[in-house]
């Protein structure tokens, strides 16, 4: 099974993105956090900043929507680079027509669980997303500690989607470091996201190789 890095660009510095990107150019995805200070206590960079990193990013963009109104707002991000968005199940109106819109736009469509959101109803609609990402932190901020109690819902949907036959990517999202990476991936995830892990350690892209033969070598068979 692959195991892809996708490292959060919320801990970078933003006057020199163009740098911050380069130097992760060997993680499988970069990964954009969207806050819209409604569905989360925080903002974040919107729709003309991810344009512009789609620009000079060096590997494709992952944007994660933590904002109200993902159904209206999920296809600009598509329109403004993004080849994977993912939305909340807990914002989103009508996650099987958006994550087709999203598809039918050439992206990749991902649906997000915040921790207390079970996997359960989904299970028979897998084959609508190609990734679920289970929150291992609540969204909002960076920086937080990883909640190791979702290692159970992450071993529920690894089983679901391995039952399915599909191929749905699951990504976890908080706290990722190399402290707690082999955890997830024995627990069945196969797509990380770490911030603070990569761009406050001293060499961001040797730490993504890091935490990729971390997960590699702990990942659930």
């Amino acid at each position: 099974m692959e195991m892809r890095i996708s490292p959060s660009i919320l801990n970078c510095d933003f006057s020199d993105l163009r740098g911050e990107l380069d130097k992760i150019k060997n993680a499988d995805w970069a990964h954009v956090d969207v806050m819209d200070n409604h569905f989360v206590p925080n903002l974040s960079l919107g729709l003309p900043v991810v344009e512009s990193i789609s620009r000079v990013s060096p590997i494709p963009i992952d944007c994660h929507l933590m904002i109200e109104n993902p159904d209206v707002w999920a296809p600009q991000y598509v329109d403004a680079g993004a080849k994977s968005v993912t939305f909340h199940a807990e914002a989103v109106t009508a996650p099987l027509r958006l994550a087709r819109e999203l598809r039918a736009q050439g992206a990749r469509a991902g649906i997000a669980l915040r921790p207390a959101t079970p996997i359960e109803p989904l299970i028979d609609i897998l084959d609508e997303f190609d990734m679920i990402l289970i929150m291992t932190v609540e969204p909002g901020f960076g920086g937080q500690k990883f909640i190791s109690s979702m290692m159970n819902k992450l071993r529920k949907t690894r089983e679901a989607v391995n039952k399915s036959g599909l191929d749905v990517w699951i990504q976890v999202d908080g706290g990722i470091s190399r402290d707690t990476i082999a955890l997830a991936a024995e627990s069945g995830a196969d797509t990380f996201v770490a911030g603070s892990a990569v761009y406050k350690s001293d060499d961001a892209f040797a730490e993504v190789e890091t935490l990729r033969s971390l997960a590699q070598a702990h990942h659930h068979v």
